[in-house]
């Protein structure tokens, strides 16, 4: 299977020369290795090595073609089947994000919701490749809460959600997840652990003499 150097830049397939190359620049600003230290200098460094891998064949007219009829190919196959396609960008997905490529995991999650938007799984990765980047915070909301609504007793999704909205700060919304996820899944220790930490963080916010969760009356 042909690796997508249009999902690792985040660009659509018929992007311009000038387009790819102004995306790059991007890129390469936000994801520079000498950024970073420790573990996320080593993410970085693979992450700079794929979007400038990326540029490279892209802005090669010869390179491009080929690469085109690369990823062509797969489609070929599943002919208009939107299950086959789906299927396709879900395993590059995959294979991105157990890479700790979460971009192209992202943007191959992306198209697989577009080939099946009514597949719950495909919202919910995309949340969790977005979640682990701040900037695509709200992306990972809209993602996972699209995620819940189509499989609304779905304990882990609702445990995923509680989790993301813990991160975008909005704590009320990510303890009626996570009470929902127990209520729907298994009794997990983690989910109450977080709830209660959002409990102590809510009372210790609230102003004095009022009781309750989130400072309303107990």
């Amino acid at each position: 299977m042909a690796r997508d150097f249009y999902a690792v830049l985040a660009l659509p397939r018929n992007a311009s020369e000038d387009q790819i190359r102004q995306r790059f620049r991007e890129l390469a600003r936000a994801r520079h290795p000498d950024r970073f230290k420790g573990q996320e200098k080593v993410r970085a460094e693979k992450e700079f090595q794929d979007i400038t891998e990326a540029f490279n064949a892209l802005v090669d007219p010869e390179r491009r073609r080929r690469h085109d009829v690369d990823l062509v190919r797969p489609e070929e196959q599943g002919g208009s089947d939107p299950r086959q396609l789906f299927r396709v960008y879900l395993q590059r997905g995959v294979k991105a994000y157990k890479e700790k490529n979460y971009l192209e995991a992202a943007s191959n999650f992306d198209l697989a919701t577009q080939a099946d938007a009514r597949n719950a799984q495909a919202w919910h990765h995309l949340a969790q490749a977005c979640s682990q980047n701040k900037s695509w915070l709200p992306r990972a909301v809209a993602a996972i809460e699209r995620a819940c609504a189509l499989e609304p007793m779905n304990g882990s999704y609702l445990k995923q959600a509680g989790r993301i909205f813990a991160l975008a700060g909005q704590a009320d919304e990510a303890v009626q997840y996570y009470r929902k996820a127990l209520q729907w899944g298994d009794d997990d220790p983690v989910v109450r652990q977080a709830l209660e930490e959002l409990t102590r963080a809510a009372a210790a916010a609230a102003p004095a003499g009022r009781r309750g969760l989130f400072g309303r009356g107990g």
